[in-house]
């Protein structure tokens, strides 16, 4: 199965932390609730387990900033909790990395509160670990300065970010481990704590073949434990048939219809802003086509990729998804026949559009490659609402000539 073209797969905070905790790392205990009613269960649970009658309910949805949205609230007793779920299940939560119209929220998940009182003070410190691509190098970053925006620690208090390079051959070293706890100014038990903890997420990020693993806050009880308080996990696409499990933790409900239908067809499909749809076979050749569209002076509307045999199936369904955008003004065609002949992507443009119907948006049509002038005799005499181009050149000209 080919993957998207942004290679990774996103989880949800409950999911993130049902993986950590296979890899011992510590973290609160939790239950989702999808009802109202299963999130006052849940928090019984928790009560009977922990002791704690306090709780922290949490919208899960893919993206940050949840906190300042209003999707995560500490709640004091059970007709609190009651309250918070009934207005949080169901809302648009809105943060600055959700479309403009925010996102459902479907379920929450519902933890103890580890702010209890203790022989010591809480504490939040900030720990990620990600790939250095440029170094094939793993990189562990932490700071002190937890619970809030590691961007803005970084630009404002550049001394509280630390770092260790990991080579992946050899994994994370003891003596990284206790470097992190001291960097962090613990000491005594909470430096103990700190040290299996720093493993234990490196063991998760490795383990799991993850690209991303941020913990933020990791926290630090007044009894001294060190939890991940919040977690997020990037899962590779690639090494997802080493993970099942994994891979069975896709939410599609987290994601954009149209690529959800383009992969369960095997195309590769983003969504972007633009008003120019582009169809081609190939990833380089994709990146190459949105270029030409911005030179052009349109904005490409998505990334799709119908791969290497580019049959007329492929580009039809590619047609219906790629009209599914009603900002989408124009639609670039750009093929290279190498091992699939051009006059029979042509043939298939022709049949594809003659299948959906009448298609409302022109169509700029470039192949290049085996029998590439066949295929563009076939778009000309087509009588379809279908421009031929050979060339790069030609293809923009027609896109800007179209949207003008």
């Amino acid at each position: 199965m080919r993957t998207n073209p942004l290679d990774f797969m996103n989880l949800h905070e409950y999911q993130s932390k049902s993986i950590l905790k296979k890899y011992g790392v510590a973290v609160p205990e939790g239950i989702l609730a999808q009802t109202v009613g299963e999130a006052v269960k849940a928090a019984e649970i928790i009560q009977n387990m922990t002791g704690s009658d306090k709780w922290v309910i949490k919208a899960q949805i893919h993206a940050g900033g949840r906190g300042k949205a209003g999707g995560v609230k500490v709640v004091n007793n059970l007709n609190e909790l009651r309250a918070q779920a009934g207005r949080i299940i169901g809302m648009q939560l809105i943060t600055p990395q959700t479309p403009p119209e925010g996102k459902k929220v479907r379920k929450v998940l519902v933890e103890q509160n580890i702010y209890y009182p203790g022989p010591s003070e809480p504490m939040e410190f900030y720990l990620s670990v990600l790939l250095n691509r440029l170094k094939g190098h793993t990189i562990l970053m932490y700071s002190p300065r937890g619970g809030m925006d590691i961007e803005k620690v970084a630009e404002e208090t550049p001394d509280y970010i630390f770092t260790e390079e990991i080579d992946p051959k050899v994994g994370i070293r003891p003596f990284q481990c206790r470097k992190v706890a001291f960097n962090l100014g613990l000491s005594g038990e909470t430096f103990k704590n700190m040290i299996k903890f720093v493993n234990a997420i490196y063991q998760a990020y490795d383990g799991s073949d993850a690209s991303l693993v941020e913990i933020n806050p990791v926290f630090k009880t007044s009894d001294n434990k060190i939890l991940a308080a919040d977690a997020k996990l990037v899962i590779d696409n690639n090494a997802l048939f080493r993970h099942p499990d994994i891979a069975a933790m896709r939410d599609f409900d987290e994601e954009d219809p149209a690529e959800v239908e383009a992969s369960r067809d095997d195309l590769n499909y983003v969504r972007m802003n633009g008003n120019v749809g582009c169809m081609v076979n190939g990833a380089g050749l994709a990146m190459a086509t949105m270029d030409i569209i911005k030179l052009s002076g349109g904005e490409p509307a998505n990334f799709l990729d119908v791969g290497g045999s580019a049959s007329a199936k492929r580009v039809e369904q590619g047609f219906r998804i790629i009209l599914k955008d009603p900002n989408v003004k124009a639609i670039l065609v750009n093929i290279f026949g190498g091992i699939v002949r051009c006059d029979r992507v042509a043939q298939g443009v022709v049949d594809a559009y003659n299948n959906i119907g009448e298609i409302k948006v022109p169509i700029i049509v470039r192949l290049q490659g085996t029998n590439a002038e066949a295929g563009k005799k076939i778009i000309d005499e087509s009588g379809l609402r279908v421009h031929s181009a050979i060339t790069l050149r030609e293809a923009a000209d027609l896109v800007t000539k179209v949207m003008s």
